[in-house]
């Protein structure tokens, strides 16, 4: 499994875990909400069976973009409608004066959770996924600790090394002449 693929079940599988929570806590009010406002309940019943198959889309389809869309525009709608009967209200004198808790802020959550996971993985799939092989990489030398690349040997070490070993080679030379006959072993 590459990692393209991690991050694709990843995110499906947050967006799966907000589409359910959106779907509970919706589905629990719908019964008041038909009571209350029937177009209310209505619209939460129609959204929960909405999002109840972009959760079967994001688990079963190998290219999910129509269910992720779907789920993004309904959760987006639904914040719309949170968000206008809680300030202006909405068409029938329909106007909620509070946050519903717990359920007004957890649908909220969800919701968003569900448009931030569908644009990181949208943001994910635009992504250019070239994987190069070994045999596919550039050609790289591999330049020794201390070297800048595009140096010379002379750069990297600034003493002649075969004219040192020649100094070295006539300094002992020298020695072993000038002791003469000595039974020391010069090395």
């Amino acid at each position: 499994m590459n990692s393209a693929s991690v991050a694709d079940v990843t995110l499906r599988g947050l967006g799966v875990c907000c589409a359910v929570g959106n779907v509970v806590l919706h589905g629990l009010l719908v019964p008041d909400h038909l009571e209350e406002k029937f177009y209310i309940g209505l619209l939460f019943a129609v959204g929960s069976a909405v999002m109840l198959v972009v959760t079967v889309g994001l688990v079963t389809l190998k290219r999910p973009m129509g269910a992720w869309l779907t789920g993004a525009f309904v959760s987006l709608g639904m914040i719309v409608g949170f968000l206008l009967s809680r300030t202006v209200g909405l068409p029938g004198g329909y106007y909620e004066p509070g946050w519903e808790l717990p359920y007004g802020p957890l649908s909220l959550i969800v919701e968003a959770g569900f448009i931030l996971a569908f644009l990181a993985w949208a943001g994910q799939r635009s992504r250019p996924r070239t994987v190069r092989r070994p045999s596919e990489a550039p050609d790289r030398t591999r330049i020794a600790p201390g070297r800048r690349s595009g140096s010379t040997e002379a750069d990297a070490f600034p003493i002649d090394v075969r004219s040192a070993t020649r100094r070295r080679s006539d300094v002992d030379r020298k020695r072993a002449t000038s002791s003469g006959s000595s039974s020391r072993a010069v090395f």
